[in-house]
């Protein structure tokens, strides 16, 4: 019987497809023009099915390392957006090339961390993604490491294409890599067992996942991956993470690697960026009783039920709110300065001066984060 994640995938009407350089390139780097070839006939053939598609691709950088003559993956950042400035358009031609042999146009979206987590940046990317989706052109997504920092170091396009997914209005998300699936551990070790279904977050509770890819091409691993389908099937959108090599079979029947559930209903574009998107420039730590008001009853955060603060951010600055043993319960907008809340912090209200007798962080501006 077909699960009901792998049901709603399959049958995705608006999906974002990831796929990472391990599964693009060869281990002396450069593309590799079969596997490139194989990935776009399985794209093809779900869009011929009916279905938009949005590629979310690794691979600028290992793609420039071979017309540079650099054998393997630079660890200083300048050589690192040198090979992304050559791979760049590498990639982008060979997509251009591959995608052309169905008719089937594609538009090179290049994003920064910056694009999803500005308010402004999100909602122009949104307008960029809706209108070539409209005009039936494949948007295929890359981070813009040419110019990334941060990013290009601890490289996170699985976040990026979680968030994408989110962005587009995605219906399911495909995260397709060198690993046929989830496994409890390291699938090259014994004892290892793969898990085909994940209907809440708890089944992966005690799952061991890797931080580097096997080839040392890609930087993401199995960990962000892992967090990547989390956070998308939080936010209500399906995930199946299978092997590229499989990816003929994961976007036509999605019988083949592991399909995560959603486990939320969607959240709207604004919340979504608040939850996930947005920088957190500080942190309210909870008492169990403010814990329960905020992630049980769906309250404000007032003054009375924080017991410290961090950071240094201003009235209307996103932070996080952390429950008594330091885990991220939720996320809101502040409502008051950081220099503001030390007088205030566990004071009820009636015991405040009048003009400071409102919510810490509203209930309409805070989103509980799924545990």
């Amino acid at each position: 019987m077909v699960s009901p994640a792998r049901s709603a995938v399959a049958s995705a009407n608006r999906i974002v497809v990831k796929v990472g350089s391990s599964s693009l390139t060869t281990a002396a780097g450069g593309l590799d023009p079969t596997r490139l070839d194989a990935l776009v006939d399985a794209v093809s053939a779900r869009v011929s099915s009916g279905s938009q598609v949005v590629l979310v691709s690794s691979g600028a950088i290992a793609a420039g390392l071979a017309p540079l003559g650099i054998s393997r993956r630079p660890r200083d950042l300048a050589t690192q957006q040198a090979a992304a400035s050559v791979g760049q358009l590498t990639l982008a031609h060979a997509y251009a090339n591959s995608f052309g042999r169905y008719s089937l146009t594609v538009g090179q979206v290049l994003l920064t961390a910056d694009d999803v987590v500005r308010r402004a940046h999100y909602r122009n990317a949104q307008r960029t993604f809706s209108r070539l989706l409209a005009l039936g052109a494949v948007p295929v997504v890359n981070e813009n490491d040419t110019v990334a920092t941060e990013e290009i170091r601890f490289g996170d396009n699985d976040r990026l294409a979680a968030l994408v997914a989110h962005l587009v209005g995605a219906d399911a998300l495909f995260l397709l890599s060198d690993v046929d699936a989830l496994y409890s551990g390291d699938p090259r070790q014994p004892g290892a067992t793969r898990i085909a279904e994940v209907a809440s977050a708890s089944d992966v509770d005690g799952v061991r996942a890797g931080s580097v890819g096997a080839s040392g091409l890609g930087t993401g691993g199995m960990a962000s991956k892992l967090a990547a389908a989390r956070l998308a099937s939080a936010a209500g959108i399906p995930v199946l993470l299978a092997g590229a090599s499989d990816a003929a079979q994961a976007l036509s029947t999605a019988d083949c690697g592991t399909a995560f559930a959603a486990g939320g209903s969607r959240l709207t574009a604004r919340r979504f960026w608040l939850g996930y998107a947005a920088d957190a420039t500080g942190r309210l730590h909870l008492d169990a009783g403010a814990v329960a008001a905020v992630m049980g009853r769906r309250r404000s955060l007032l003054a009375a039920g924080i017991t410290d603060v961090d950071g240094d951010f201003e009235a209307g600055d996103v932070v996080e709110l952390l429950d008594p043993s330091g885990a991220v319960v939720a996320r809101g907008v502040a409502g008051f300065d950081a220099t503001e809340l030390p007088s205030l912090i566990g004071r009820s209200s009636q015991h405040l001066p009048e003009d400071q007798r409102r919510e810490v962080v509203h209930a309409d501006d805070l989103v509980p984060l799924a545990r």
